[in-house]
């Protein structure tokens, strides 16, 4: 014995959104073609959004940009609280060592910045080279914990129209 295919009824049947017929009742409709584009659409654009707000995130953080002393009193007011990396050229005759580590006088073309650091200097630290302050401002005062000292020779050859001795000239 036989049995015949169930062939629905008009009443089982309903349109979809493409046009085609298919069956309603307890099981749901399959998703059409356009249900699948607006999915692989809104899932296309999470997508790219997360990736670039990652990216965005981590290159603003992972960027270090260095300020020299006279730009850094010129936008003091805007820049306190702030962590910032401060450059600028050891003053001859202004390092000062304090119980907490050492005071000292950065300049910047005619700007000289008082410098207040707690911690060990690296051994190259001298007077009238390059160096990086990392800190804050507190008053007048530039406040740091770290100082990165730059080889010279290598510096000055990356950076020949920053640095500038106490005397004016090129270095």
């Amino acid at each position: 014995m036989t049995t015949a295919p169930v062939v629905p009824s008009s009443s089982d049947r309903a349109d979809t959104a493409d046009g085609r017929s298919g069956p309603t009742g307890p099981g749901t409709p399959p998703p059409t073609r356009t249900a699948h584009r607006l999915r692989y659409a809104v899932v296309g654009l999470v997508l790219v959004g997360s990736f670039a707000f990652l990216l965005a995130k981590g290159l603003g953080t992972a960027l270090n940009y260095y300020l020299p002393a006279d730009q850094a009193v010129l936008q003091e007011v805007s820049l306190a609280g702030k962590t910032i990396n401060l450059e600028g050229v050891v003053q001859p005759g202004s390092i000062r060592p304090t119980a907490n580590g050492v005071d000292f006088v950065v300049t910047a073309g005619a700007t000289r910045l008082q410098v207040r650091n707690t911690g060990s200097p690296p051994q190259l630290f001298q007077p009238d080279i390059p160096v990086i302050a990392v800190g804050h401002f507190s008053g007048t005062v530039f406040v740091s914990n770290q100082i990165l000292v730059k080889h010279s020779s290598n510096y000055i050859a990356q950076h020949p129209s920053r640095v500038t001795s106490p005397n004016g000239t090129k270095r």
